[in-house]
């Protein structure tokens, strides 16, 4: 069996399947060998054993992987989400139940093929932002062990990072699908509330609570998004929104006083948010300052506001009916809910006053996206020990107003604060404007974080800097000699295009080798079976666009490529009389995987 890496992606899994170089029960066993290694991190609950996942392995073998976008991608589950054969807790073993049926997140991923392998831990009933308030030990951080992995989403993030799941479900009610996937340097997004279906998940508040998703990209998540997105009849919270065609925002806004920072790592946070902040101002994209007071005084709501008893209405009559059982620090959070100051009075004062900032925040935000770190620092699970509310306090300092103000958000990597010390920011949008969200993210990947992409120095008609890259240019796929080390990469940097990341198509293609010399691949969308094929993105600036699309000769040419997350970019195309005489090599799922014999 060939090596499995540590990081688990999409594209890599995709590719290795359809080469026949490796199964999903490969990977699967390949996981179960990592969780038993990690057992001491306390990342599950009920760990990926071959037992319980055998059956979605089985039901792989009546689907076909071109018409499930997710097949054999492995998948970890916040224990406060339903997975039907395995007991839920919440994180709480007096608790615990068995769900008659899958949450419909959860149903929707099986149907398009993904591997449910385990239950992860997380902060009982996932009221907490550190990942130490578990009966079932506090979760270790993915990279320095000694540090929290963040809450309450805590296993779930950290099953990803130490390559055991390729994406993981978490929640998100003030922070939980972002500050772990800060602190594990992942991506976490958080959809706009209603836009994914939250039957079969334990409430924290029902009117915010929202499920996510960690993976190690952009793409990754996105692809999650297009198949659980969408309202269902069973659940009077979901809404039917359509799958966000990515746009670039008019601007990005950062706040206009300095953010606090904190912990042990306190000025290498805030040097890495300044280097982030420098970053973003040189990138081109226009950049403003506001005043994000009214965010605090939003957060201030859900904790110390009758929202909190959103909270005591879901659990109250358990944690009464069940004395010693409930966490500690959790209990006493809880218990909070029960005070006879939040009569009902209080809670359309509060309705009233988080109507007007919301409305503000959509003013703010009219084609614009917020910017801010996504915690303001970290801590060592001792610490958080020795203080655990004021340590989770200052976790969701940047996080608790999100819901409150229905906005959605998306949690990136943004560097380092030490080794193994990952930093991030999160990018907010309104609740309806997810569209700009994805643009912003993008943005962010190609132009901020680009890694070693520079301003390229030879470029048809003049040179060019980072921001003709975002602003007045294009993504454009390649999947044959335009690749990184082929012979026709040099046309690619004259025009002044820079690689941005590996990529593969919907699985409604097929990949032929032209009669040509050099041999060529063709790309040809078939109307029946496909298959996805690997390729590149690579940005090129619009002004050499033009000339490129030119000096392509038939029966190649330039057209919409849809991609394996559901995005259409321009991309390299062939036309269909040209199979006739070509060898179809589909089978290969891409050019980089032909053997030296078939290209001759």
């Amino acid at each position: 069996m060939m090596p499995i890496p540590q990081k688990l992606t999409f594209t890599w899994l995709r590719e290795q399947y359809q080469r026949g170089a490796l199964t999903p029960k490969q990977v699967v066993l390949e996981i179960v060998a990592r969780a038993e290694r990690d057992k001491e991190m306390n990342i599950w609950i009920i760990p990926p054993a071959l037992a319980h996942i055998q059956p979605y392995l089985d039901l792989l073998e009546s689907k076909k992987s071109a018409d499930s976008p997710l097949w054999g991608i492995p998948f970890a589950i916040k224990d406060n989400i339903d997975l039907q054969g395995l007991p839920t807790t919440a994180g709480c073993p007096g608790f615990t139940y068995m769900p008659a049926e899958h949450a419909v997140v959860v149903q929707r991923l099986i149907e398009a093929g993904a591997i449910p392998i385990g239950k992860a831990n997380l902060d009982q009933f996932a009221t907490g932002l550190v990942g130490t308030r578990s009966p079932y030990g506090d979760t270790h951080n993915a990279l320095r062990q000694e540090l929290i992995s963040g809450g309450s989403s805590s296993g779930s993030a950290v099953a990803v990072a130490r390559g055991q799941a390729a994406f993981a479900l978490g929640t998100d009610t003030a922070g939980s699908g972002r500050v772990p996937a800060a602190l594990n340097n992942l991506v976490g997004l958080k959809p706009s509330i209603g836009a994914w279906p939250t039957k079969g998940l334990v409430p924290a508040c029902a009117s915010l609570d929202c499920i996510t998703v960690f993976a190690h990209s952009l793409e990754d998540a996105a692809g999650v998004d297009a198949v659980v997105r969408g309202s269902h009849e069973g659940d009077p919270w979901s809404r039917n929104t359509s799958q966000p065609v990515p746009q670039a925002p008019l601007r990005w806004l950062l706040p206009k006083e300095a953010p606090e920072f904190f912990g042990p790592y306190e000025d290498a946070y805030r040097a890495a948010w300044l280097h982030a902040v420098d970053r973003m101002e040189a990138s081109g994209v226009p950049v403003s300052y506001v005043n994000t007071d009214l965010f605090a005084q939003a957060a201030a709501v859900l904790y110390e506001g009758p929202w909190v008893a959103e909270r005591w209405a879901s659990l109250g009559d358990f944690v009464n009916s069940h004395p010693g059982t409930v966490h500690p620090v959790t209990e006493q959070i809880l218990k909070t809910g029960a005070s006879p100051a939040y009569d009902a009075a209080s809670v359309f004062k509060a309705m009233h006053q988080l109507q007007a900032y919301r409305a503000e925040t959509t003013q703010m935000l009219q084609g614009a996206v917020l910017v801010m770190p996504t915690a303001g620092g970290t801590w060592t699970r001792e610490q958080v020990l020795n203080d655990p509310v004021a340590t989770n306090r200052d976790m969701g300092k940047y996080t608790n107003h999100c819901n409150l103000l229905h906005l959605c958000a998306v949690a990136l990597p943004a560097g380092e604060a030490g080794d193994g010390v990952p930093f991030g920011v999160t990018l907010f949008a309104g609740n309806d404007r997810e569209d700009l969200l994805l643009g912003a993210a993008e943005q962010w990947r190609d132009c901020v974080w680009g890694g070693e992409r520079k301003a390229a120095s030879t470029v048809v008609g003049g040179s060019l800097t980072a921001a003709h890259l975002c602003e007045d240019s294009i993504l454009v796929a390649v999947c044959g000699l335009h690749m990184r080390g082929y012979a026709l990469e040099p046309q690619m940097i004259r025009c002044g295009a820079q690689f941005v990341s590996e990529a593969a198509t919907a699985a409604k293609y097929q990949l032929v080798k032209l009669n040509t010399s050099p041999p060529k691949p063709g790309l040809i969308k078939r109307t029946t079976e496909g298959t996805s094929i690997a390729l590149e993105l690579w940005r090129m600036p619009l002004s050499s666009f033009g000339s490129f699309v030119s000096s392509i000769p038939a029966p190649l040419g330039i057209g919409q490529i849809e991609l394996a997350d559901g995005r259409h970019v321009q991309g390299f195309v062939c036309e269909a009389y040209a199979a006739l005489d070509a060898i179809d090599i589909s089978v290969y799922g891409g050019w980089r995987n032909m053997p030296l014999e078939i290209l001759g």
